[in-house]
């Protein structure tokens, strides 16, 4: 893990949310909760031995009382094969190594036992990332990393392959909110807990006509009823430990039954 770029300044990241606003900056986060609840009550399997990854306890706790809470370190404090479920709930996209993460994930489960995941994806605050980019070129000249870069769902379902779990699905839905101004969305993602931690990030202050600027354009672009319309992009991902009782693809070839029987339709030779 040494040798990985350091995308995140892991520093920064955790001093943000210590600075965070537990009572109305956790919207998002009760979402993915509620819905990671939901899956896994529809798993017909009772979960003994759970644990959850995340930087916020207090949200994630109180819904799975017997889980032992894990901090979304670069390295992970999971017993190897120690929990039959391992949910990684809103933390993934701010990991270095996100293939490492799921690894160590896989690691700590048992057989067969399930991971569940929550995290943005790349459709995240596109609004606030033209905006910002649109304005900084017109009054700069140039771009600052200010927008952390986050995975597509087309590609989510990959990494869990290559972090080896069996049977990988990757879904999501985008979840918008409205906002008085880009200047309240801005502080809406402090007290998330989600400001600009990249390692990379401009450390000198920007000129405030750049994030006025950048705030008409929000307003121009992006709003209905005069309210800025701001969206995060919720991704979910499940996949299992290997266990020979899983099900495995057929062998090519070993079909019984014509597809286009099946469809009873004709079947016809590609010109």
């Amino acid at each position: 893990m040494q040798n990985t770029p350091q995308l995140t300044d892991r520093k920064a990241l955790e001093i943000f949310r210590r600075r965070a606003g537990r009572e109305g900056g956790m919207f998002l986060q009760t979402t993915a909760a509620d819905d990671l609840q939901d899956r896994l009550s529809m798993v017909n399997r009772t979960f003994r031995a759970p644990a959850i990854v995340t930087p916020f306890p207090e949200i994630w706790a109180g819904r799975f009382p017997k889980a032992v809470i894990i901090s979304d370190d670069d390295v992970l404090s999971l017993q190897p094969g120690a929990h039959d479920v391992v949910i990684h709930a809103m933390a993934l996209h701010w990991a270095n190594d996100p293939v490492g993460q799921l690894i160590q994930c896989r690691h700590a489960l048992k057989s067969d036992g399930l991971l569940l995941t929550a995290s943005f994806g790349g459709q995240t605050l596109h609004e606030l990332r033209a905006s910002l980019a649109q304005a900084e070129s017109e009054l700069t000249g140039g771009l600052s990393p200010r927008i952390l870069p986050m995975g597509e769902i087309r590609d989510m379902g990959g990494l869990l392959q290559r972090a080896g779990f069996a049977l990988p699905v990757a879904d999501g839905f985008p979840v918008t909110a409205s906002y008085e101004s880009a200047f309240h969305l801005m502080k809406d993602l402090r007290a998330m807990g989600e400001a600009n931690a990249l390692t990379n990030r401009r450390r000198s202050f920007s000129r405030r006509g750049v994030f006025q600027r950048a705030a008409e354009i929000y307003q121009q672009n992006f709003s209905i009823d005069e309210r800025v319309q701001a969206t995060f992009d919720l991704i979910f991902m499940t996949g299992w430990a290997p266990d020979p009782s899983q099900q495995k693809p057929l062998r090519p070839g070993s079909a019984q039954q014509r597809l286009a029987d099946a469809l009873d339709t004709k079947e016809s030779k590609l010109p």
